[in-house]
């Protein structure tokens, strides 16, 4: 027999339990400075949503405060900007305009008395002074009017230089309040995606290591990682039929080729061949298990598995 009339040969290989959206390893921010954890909302095995609230850290209340004094700060900011831009209220602007029409008339009166001064003023030195104390008391008068104009056109129209910094106050304070709400968050673990907790690595009162907060993965899919041989490549293509062997379980799930990887790399499975090749290199292959096989190895996780992959 050729090699041409020989059958085609499947390819075998030692494979891992993953859900196909990847377990999430969620933690502590590296800026936090705080990483004790306070408050842990949820359980090993609750189905969780995304954007749920999971765990808080110990400092989360202080943030909250600030969160609080920023929010206030940007309040008072927006009133100062609406009363710089609203100017005078009605009741303040009659009050000026009557102000004005009562130093219009003493004005009219202080002028009218140094008039008839200036007339006396040439019988004698007393009438001189007297002349030139009501000349200064119309001056005094002229400019009180002039002033009482001006606050008037201030209670009327706003300036733009007060309109600008009542503005940049405003965006300060929002920029402050941003910045404390953006660190609010980070004192809080929200999930990423809707999934289960698969692992709690720190409950209340422990600080969060190297192994993060706790494991999430969304379950209703499931993968297989199989460590392909390079030597196999070239028989594995996407889409091919595949069977997966769990220890233990006599059925045979069925799956299919989604990905071939293309970085080569050293086994992660430990072989069970003698004479497999112990320096050769793999590729990670991964299969999508069909319903039934998610079903059943929705509780294995991470659990090492046989693959042939059909010709």
């Amino acid at each position: 027999m050729t090699s041409r009339d020989r059958a085609p040969v499947g390819v075998g290989a030692l494979g891992r339990v993953e859900p196909a959206s990847r377990v999430r390893r969620l933690g502590s921010p590296s800026s936090l400075a705080v990483n004790r954890v306070d408050r842990l909302l949820v359980g090993e095995g609750d189905e969780a949503g995304a954007g749920q609230l999971l765990a808080e850290f110990a400092d989360a209340a202080l943030k909250d405060t600030q969160v609080g004094d920023a929010d206030a700060a940007v309040a008072e900011a927006e009133a100062s900007l609406a009363r710089v831009k609203a100017v005078g209220r009605a009741s303040e602007i009659e009050a000026q305009q009557a102000r004005i029409d009562s130093l219009a008339a003493q004005q009219h009166i202080a002028r009218r008395d140094a008039a008839r001064s200036a007339e006396l003023a040439p019988t004698g030195a007393g009438a001189r002074a007297i002349a030139e104390r009501d000349r200064a008391a119309a001056d005094r008068a002229a400019a009180d009017w002039r002033q009482a104009q001006a606050q008037l056109a201030t209670l009327q129209q706003a300036r733009p230089e007060d309109v600008m910094m009542a503005e940049a106050h405003l965006r300060t304070g929002k920029v402050a309040l941003a910045r404390a709400r953006a660190d609010a968050a980070l004192s809080r673990v929200f999930a990423p995606a809707a999934g289960r907790i698969l692992k709690i690595y720190a409950r209340p009162d422990n600080l969060v290591g190297v192994d993060g907060r706790l494991d999430l993965a969304d379950l209703d899919r499931l993968d297989v990682v199989a460590d392909v041989y390079e030597a196999d490549l070239p028989r594995v293509r996407p889409g091919a039929s595949a069977e997966v062997v769990v220890p233990g379980d006599p059925q045979r799930y069925a799956a299919r080729v989604e990905e071939v990887g293309r970085l080569m790399r050293r086994p992660t499975e430990a072989g069970v061949d003698p004479v497999a090749a112990v320096d050769g290199r793999t590729v990670e292959v991964r299969l999508a298990l069909l319903p039934d096989g998610s079903e059943a190895m929705r509780h294995r996780i991470n659990m090492q598995v046989q693959v042939a992959i059909l010709p």
